[in-house]
C-alpha cells in the first residue's frame, strides 16, 4: 500500500525548501525524511549494520522502560514492599550497606557488588544478543531484524 511517508515525493526535513536529497536517500525507509549530512546511509552495509544496531537499542529500551515503571506499579498496586522503588533511585541501594533484593526478596537476586552486577548483564546480553544473530528462535537464514 502506498503512503505518503515514504517515496520521492515523502515529506523532506526542510519541507519545501529542503532542495535536492542524496541520490541513495530513496524514502524506502521509515525515518528518511532526506537529510544525511554525515553519509552515514551512503554505503549500503553500513547502513543495513546501522539499522539493525537501531533496531536492538530501541529494543533494549523499550524493555527498560518497562522496568522503570515495573517496580513503582508494584510498590503501589501490588503490595510488594522496596526499599527504593523509583527508577532513578533504585540502582543506589547497591552501593548501600545491605544491597538490592531484586524484587524485594532477598531469596532472588541480593545484589552487593556493582562489578558483579555489570559482569552478569554483560554475558546475559552477550548471550542473547549471539543467540539472535545466529538465527535465534525462527531458525537459519530469516531477516535477523525481525526474526
Amino acid at each position: 500500500p502506498s503512503s505518503m511517508w515514504y517515496g520521492p515525493d515523502r515529506p523532506k526535513f526542510l519541507g519545501p525548501y529542503s532542495g535536492d536529497t542524496p541520490a541513495y536517500l530513496t524514502g524506502e525507509y521509515p525515518g528518511d525524511y532526506g537529510w544525511d549530512t554525515a553519509g552515514f546511509s551512503a554505503d549500503p552495509e553500513t547502513f543495513a549494520a546501522y539499522r539493525e544496531a537501531e533496531l536492538m537499542h530501541a529494543r533494549w529500551a523499550m524493555l527498560g522502560a518497562l522496568g522503570c515503571i515495573t517496580p513503582e506499579l508494584l510498590s503501589t498496586y501490588g503490595g510488594v514492599d522496596f526499599k527504593e522503588p523509583v527508577w532513578f533511585k533504585a540502582g543506589s541501594q547497591v552501593l548501600t550497606e545491605g544491597g538490592l533484593d531484586y524484587l524485594g526478596n532477598p531469596g532472588l537476586v541480593h545484589a552487593q557488588s556493582i562489578i558483579a552486577i555489570v559482569i552478569t548483564q554483560v554475558i546475559l546480553m552477550g548471550a542473547v544478543e549471539g543467540y539472535r544473530v545466529n538465527g535465534g528462535p525462527a531458525g537459519e537464514g530469516l531477516d535477523k531484524n525481525y526474526p
